[in-house]
């Protein structure tokens, strides 16, 4: 199965374990159809989740960091496919709702579409997974996790079972913890298609419950298997650890001291928990906040919030991947890119950092499909269009 068909399954379940009760006839359905949304139901739904799914508000504080317009802005022009394509061309063909590029933490282009403004939220998808690696990196620095050779036990007591036994934190979060998992979508027996859904132990959090009666198939930290799983027990691995929800530690650690514009969202699962794999709900404008914070090293006010060569070790190819996928590696739920890292959700949503450049693009679209090779090829020549015109 491709790398983009496992993104495609991870999020399918993210929203079927997310649905919640019926709605309104005036709102699209949540769980499992919003990968079925029509356009319209795609550009109001995107920028509505909070009305749709259960969901943890993380708060902004009583300063914003200024994104400055710098004095020279770009519009880049590119051929691809045949045609020749613009700015505008490009977010009308691709059903961009935005795109925001800094330099060197200036604005060097800002445009919007699909009835969006600079004030309008929109889900993040799978982006949601790099914040909640940052977060496990916060929780080193502040002490709470103590390191990231701990075993995962140490944090989730009762994710008890062979599967688990040994696997240390550094190993879930490169998802090289050797457990056994199957994340096609198209076999209603997979994991991904069960984990989350239901729960016969009182007291545990359905998405444990479930993970911890899979079994090992590798040793731990020799092969690499996308988990859909394994992105919310590093969640679930975050709350336990600090003893606050992944919003309060969230708006302590970042959106509050560091100055992001608006509140912002988070999609929980049904017992009542952030999905540590999906679905924030942030602007633009605070999408790349979160760029340019990982692009200055993850600090605050000149203060390190993550520990020493953090981002660097976060961001390095703990797994090598084949040239045929699109990326060259993965690191601490970040995708690695000639140049660059990158945090990604389907439908076109993208946080790509190019640090030797002091670049940073965030995207968010509502493509016509969630995934596919040529949405993404498209968008990454987008992304190299850019990078020549800001030089």
């Amino acid at each position: 199965m491709s790398r983009s068909t496992l993104r495609l399954a991870a999020a399918l379940c993210l929203f079927v374990a997310a649905a919640g009760p019926a709605l309104a006839a005036d709102k699209p359905a949540g769980g499992a159809a919003v990968l079925s949304w029509t356009p319209d139901e795609q550009k109001w739904g995107y920028k509505h989740m909070e009305e749709i799914n259960p969901t943890h508000v993380f708060k902004r504080g009583a300063t914003v960091h200024a994104l400055p317009m710098a004095q020279t802005q770009i519009d880049p022009k590119w051929t691809h496919d045949g045609k020749t394509w613009d700015t505008a061309s490009y977010m009308a063909a691709m059903r961009t709702s935005g795109v925001l590029v800094l330099k060197d933490g200036k604005v060097i282009l800002e445009r919007y579409g699909l009835d969006r403004g600079p004030n309008d939220r929109w889900t993040s998808f799978s982006v949601a997974k790099s914040v909640t690696a940052t977060l496990v990196g916060m929780a080193v620095k502040d002490g709470y996790i103590k390191s990231l050779d701990d075993p995962v036990t140490t944090y989730i007591p009762k994710l008890t079972g062979p599967g688990y036994a040994g696997v240390t934190v550094r190993q879930l979060i490169t998802m090289t913890s050797g457990v056994k998992w199957n994340e096609d979508y198209t076999d209603p027996n997979s994991d991904v298609a069960k984990v989350g859904f239901s729960s016969d132990e009182a007291g545990v959090n359905p998405v444990v419950s479930y993970m911890r009666k899979l079994p090992r198939e590798a040793t731990p930290g020799t092969k690499f298997v996308y988990k859909t799983g394994e992105t919310d027990l590093a969640g679930i691995l975050v709350s336990s650890a600090t003893g606050k929800t992944l919003s309060a530690y969230l708006s302590e650690k970042l959106w509050a001291p560091y100055g992001m514009e608006q509140d912002g969202i988070w999609m929980d699962d049904i017992a009542g928990h952030e999905r540590g794999g999906c679905c924030i709900s942030i602007t633009l404008r605070d999408y790349a906040r979160i760029g340019q914070f990982m692009l200055d090293g993850g600090k605050i006010d000149g203060k390190d919030v993550l520990p020493d060569g953090w981002v660097a070790d976060a961001t390095a190819a703990h797994v090598t991947l084949p040239p045929e996928s699109g990326e060259t590696g993965y690191g601490y739920f970040w995708w690695l890119m000639p140049g660059g890292y990158s945090a990604q959700g389907i439908f076109g949503q993208q946080i790509m950092i190019y640090p030797k450049e002091r670049l940073v693009i965030a995207i968010n679209s509502a493509w016509p499909r969630a995934t596919g090779r040529d949405l993404w090829g498209a968008q990454a020549v987008f992304n190299e269009a850019i990078r020549a015109a800001a030089k």
